[in-house]
């Protein structure tokens, strides 16, 4: 019944092909118009669930406190020295023109620093420079002085040796995330063009989160303008080189252009964004698509090759490949369907898109293909009745060392996965972007020569209003800062208690001995108000005490910590504060361990979901091949692999991030096709009563090609990620094109060799 079933609807695909084609473009037309909707973000947090406990903790600071959302900018004299005239008025200027910075709310620089001193008995507060051109050389070395002794600006808004200053500007972004980041970055990039022009003896550096939104944004349009064109060309070029039909790849490329712009018209209908992470979804479906249709064009030329005319060829194409390429769609579909495990919104859309894209292409692979193949002179070279010499004489190779293969495999098999544990999980957001970006080479700037880019954000509470000046509180935090400046990884720790402490110096006449938390809460409380009565608009401490001073924000700041590392450093904290201060205890939030901790949750419910495509993807070989053996069997070539390449990747990196946590779900779900068709071949042969040996030979004539094929697409397909400038991106494409080429020597050697062996029994 389903033989004729199928029989019928080939014959009406071919018999009204104009119909077809006609039906296909409509269908495109009416999914392309929601092309219109796509949009790009440049925000970070989108890579975050909104009920992400490490985001929610964040969020909650920000409202507590203040945005986090910031630009810093490192200046930086060719001399090497800060604290003269012209590097002091450089930054002096800066600071009042950031003022005029869209959206900025707060300016912190080494000139409007808020130094404090004892006068007469008064208490003094005032910028630390002032007109920086008419200073003395007893003023710049009495700033110096201050400058360097300054705890909390020393590490942060000045380097310790004084060769770097620096300048931090808060935003409160508007509704409009993404509009606004693009005008902030666009006004600081003319403004530091202008300053450049001025300062020409100094050098100056652009970083920060702000920053770093822009850049994603900017990564993520660079990918869609520049490595979908260039995946579109190798995928005519090799398709050419190895169908060797200029016709045949006409019709592949105009099944790509139905089903590419049918998917993003989908993101758009479906109001999805795309990021850096999932901006690849393009790509992905080209090459898959290409992979699914070489199967069809390519039985379709060798049937031509073979003597039959064009519409029996493009027929018996069908008949041939319907059931594989389905059930390749289906196992594709289910692999990136499994991404919805992710803890990552970005790639939860990737799995969605590129599943229906996957589907979309089936469909076109059914009928807007074979229809284009009838209508389109398809012409090809008949040849004698020989099957290609080099897949013979590797079916015969196969076959006569097939124990040797199994040995020499496995040996090689476990090797290569024992540098698996090699392999440290963990991302940084710093180094999300290689050094073609102006904002890493800054940030890396900033992080040798100034500052820590990574922090550790803690909210501590007192436990009642006005709190914050109860001396065993402050002492308490104070203990906790100066724990954490005994870390060897942390570069400069901003508390509350500093403030306090010299204060109550000034208050004794700038007298080191009082350099101390004073001991009378109510004393210590005027010490407060009288500070912030003192400081100048919009330098006020809300970004360090809440508005009940219930409780203080203490920044940690680290450099060049794996996320590991951060985790770990964390919870050595929490154990310090249950220890010595157990009122204290909260854990860390800030956009670094947020990145630190999404890579483990990522991988953790990655790890579920890929489990479960697994466990369902197997399930249906051993329903369709209706043998548990030869479904078991066909696991090897699926599994391995991965657990391959991740091995060598250990070996030659020995670092994965967020994109390691995929690639096992991706992979899994694109190698399982070449396992089904070489497969399908292998049991048609034996169902006519060949034995196994015999059942591999036809296999491999029939289908081998075509493997090589789309083994060769995909791989150089994804490939071309590794030109992105986006860690997760390139990472996904190396790690992921590894492993197809190591599943195709799998289904070639090790798959082959596995039915000698096993399958012998008779049909």
């Amino acid at each position: 019944m389903a033989t004729v079933t199928l029989e019928n609807y080939i014959a009406f695909v071919l018999r009204r092909r104009w119909l077809v084609v006609a039906a296909m473009i409509l269908i495109m037309l009416a999914l392309a118009a929601g092309g219109r909707f796509v949009t790009v973000t440049n925000d970070y947090r989108v890579l975050f669930r909104d009920d992400n406990p490490q985001l929610l903790a964040f969020n909650a600071l920000e409202d507590r406190y203040s945005t986090a959302d910031r630009a810093l900018i490192a200046v930086a004299p060719k001399d090497g020295k800060v604290f003269t005239r012209e590097t002091l008025d450089a930054i002096e200027s800066l600071t009042e023109a950031a003022w005029l910075v869209p959206y900025s709310s707060r300016v912190d620089s080494l000139t409007n620093y808020s130094h404090s001193e004892s006068f007469d008995d008064d208490l003094i507060v005032a910028p630390l420079v002032e007109d920086a051109l008419s200073l003395t050389d007893t003023d710049l070395a009495r700033i110096e002085t201050v400058a360097l002794d300054a705890i909390d600006i020393a590490g942060r808004l000045v380097s310790r040796d004084g060769h770097v200053g620096g300048l931090a500007i808060t935003f409160i972004l508007p509704d409009d995330h993404d509009a606004g980041v693009v005008e902030i970055t666009d006004y600081l990039d003319r403004l530091l063009a202008d300053t450049r022009a001025t300062y020409s003896d100094i050098d100056f550096h652009l970083t920060g989160d702000v920053v770093m939104n822009r850049t994603f944004a900017d990564t993520t349009k660079q990918d869609l303008e520049k490595l979908a064109p260039i995946v579109f060309l190798m995928i005519v070029l090799v398709t050419v080189i190895l169908l060797r039909s200029v016709v045949g790849t006409m019709a592949i490329v105009t099944m790509l252009i139905f089903v590419i712009v049918s998917t993003i018209g989908l993101i758009g209908w479906a109001g999805k964004v795309l990021s850096p992470t999932n901006s690849g979804i393009p790509i992905i479906v080209m090459v898959i698509a290409v992979a699914q249709s070489v199967h069809i064009v390519t039985a379709a030329l060798l049937n031509l090759s073979q003597g039959l005319d064009k519409n029996e060829a493009v027929a018996e194409s069908i008949r041939l490949n319907a059931y594989p390429v389905f059930l390749t769609s289906l196992t594709t579909a289910i692999g990136f369907l499994s991404l919805n495990a992710s803890d990552s919104p970005p790639f939860q859309v990737l799995g969605n898109f590129v599943a229906f894209g996957v589907l979309c292409t089936f469909v076109n692979s059914m009928t807007l293909l074979p229809a284009l193949l009838c209508i389109l002179p398809l012409r090809v070279r008949r040849i004698r009745s020989r099957q290609p010499v080099f897949f013979s004489n590797l079916s015969e190779f196969v076959i006569d060392k097939h124990k040797l293969l199994l040995w020499f495999g496995g040996s090689v098999a476990i090797i290569l996965i024992s540098g698996i544990p090699r392999n440290e999980l963990g991302d940084n957001w710093t180094k999300y972007f290689d050094d073609r970006y102006e904002f890493r080479r800054a940030t890396d700037f900033v992080i040798e020569n100034l500052t820590g880019m990574e922090s550790l954000e803690y909210s501590l509470s007192a436990g009642h209003e006005g709190g914050i000046t109860d001396p065993d509180y402050l002492r308490e935090v104070d203990a906790f800062a100066e724990w954490f400046r005994g870390q060897p990884e942390v570069t400069h720790v901003q508390a509350f208690p500093d403030i306090m402490k010299r204060l109550n110096k000034n208050m004794h006449g700038d007298d080191p001995e009082f350099y101390r938390i004073p001991d009378n809460p109510e004393l210590a409380a005027q010490y407060l108000l009288l500070y912030e009565l003192s400081l100048p608009f919009g330098s006020d401490l809300n970004d360090r005490i809440d508005v009940a001073k219930s409780a203080t924000r203490m920044t940690v700041i680290i450099r060049n910590v794996s996320s590991k590392g951060q985790r770990d450093l964390d919870e050595r904290a929490q154990t310090w504060l249950m220890a010595n201060a157990p009122d204290l205890v909260t854990e860390a939030t800030g956009v670094s361990i947020i990145f630190a901790h999404l890579s483990i949750q990522n991988i953790t419910s990655m790890l579920r979901g890929t489990i479960t495509a697994m466990v369902l993807i197997s399930l249906i070989l051993v329903l369709v091949f209706k043998s548990v053996r030869v479904g078991l069997v066909s696991l090897v070539p699926n599994f391995v692999p991965a657990a391959m390449s991740f091995g060598l990747w250990g070996y030659l990196v020995g670092s994965v991030g967020m994109a390691a946590s995929v690639v096992t779900a991706i992979a899994f779900g694109i190698v399982v096709d070449d396992t089904i068709h070489f497969l399908s071949k292998y049991l048609r042969s034996r169902r006519q009563g060949k034995n196994s040996m015999d059942a591999v030979r036809y296999a491999f004539q029939t289908v081998g090609r075509a493997l090589f094929t789309t083994t060769a697409v995909l791989a150089a397909g994804f490939l071309v990620f590794a030109s992105s400038g986006f860690e997760v991106s390139w990472a996904l494409g190396i790690l992921v094109s590894i492993t197809l080429v190591i599943a195709l020597v799998a289904d070639f050697l090790l798959l082959p060799a596995l039915l000698i062996v096993i399958d012998r029994r008779k049909i």
